[in-house]
């Protein structure tokens, strides 16, 4: 009676199990999002101010820099901010899941040590408060187009096809950045700098159509640069052309940065609760 016992719990093993587990916490899934949008939002007028005064001012700076002093061309008939700002819709998206979700894992420290349950929940669930964000950006999106009298085309009904396509890099790089966070806690800085300089060579404030034909296909190693360009397409239209051979490029990256994110973020599960 003097031996003492250890329960371990711990994942089934087997990709099959793993999915099954995750649909049994759903209901911690959805809590976990609630209480983020809540914290968020929740008693304060700076948090969704910010959500409309950032896309707004980024968008007023970069067409100012890349209109008026750069002179570049938005590379179709619609106005030069409501280029820039249908560019700023799937980054802003990008850049805030993956400055949440990067931390996500050390602000629920203690909930990882106490309490089993898939860790992939974390930080996939601060997806969704870039989602409200994004709402609130594209409501914005819809004032300036009314204020322009500009009309988008049927292509507008593509539109969920390239935010799927922005969910699934935005998690793989999420879990990425989340996991090697909790096991060096260096990436606290450097996530910012990464979204810092990811925000200059995408094409947010200019059409990639003015990078040179023969430079297209490797700058499109940038899985943002096809989402930010299929946005542009399903919004804008008129006489925008998908680069296809960097979309698909594009979406091959986002593809593998997602299933290698998940393949790590799982080998490494494991030690979460010891090294957080």
């Amino acid at each position: 009676m003097s031996d003492s016992f250890k329960i371990i719990i711990e994942p089934k093993k087997g990709i099959k199990n793993y999915w099954k587990e995750l649909w049994r916490y759903r209901e911690l899934f959805l809590f976990l999002a609630w209480r983020d949008v809540l914290v968020r939002y929740k008693q304060t007028f700076i948090g969704i101010a910010w959500s409309v005064f950032r896309p707004l001012i980024t968008m007023l700076v970069f067409t100012f820099v890349f209109s008026k002093l750069a002179k570049l061309p938005s590379g179709s008939n619609a106005p030069y901010p409501l280029m820039v700002f249908s560019g700023l819709l799937p980054w802003h998206f990008f850049s805030s899941a993956i400055n949440l979700s990067s931390l996500s894992l050390v602000k629920n420290a203690n909930m990882v040590r106490k309490v089993y349950f898939p860790r992939i929940i974390i930080p996939t669930n601060t997806l969704i408060v870039s989602f409200i964000d994004f709402l609130i950006a594209f409501i914005i999106l819809i004032g300036i187009m009314i204020w322009y009298q500009y009309l988008p085309g049927l292509q507008i009904l593509t539109l969920p096809l390239f935010l799927i396509i922005a969910f699934i890099a935005s998690l793989g790089i999420g879990l990425w950045f989340s996991s090697l966070n909790v096991i060096y806690r260096d990436f606290q800085i450097l996530v910012p700098f990464f979204i810092q300089f990811g925000l200059y060579i995408s094409p947010v404030g200019f059409n990639s159509s003015i990078v040179p034909e023969q430079w297209r296909l490797i700058y499109s190693i940038n899985p943002m640069v096809g989402v930010i360009d299929g946005f542009r397409w399903a919004i804008l239209g008129g006489d925008l052309k998908l680069y296809m051979p960097g979309f698909i490029l594009s979406i091959v990256l986002s593809l593998i940065i997602f299933f290698t994110g998940i393949i790590f973020f799982r080998k490494t599960e494991k030690i979460f609760a010891d090294v957080v």
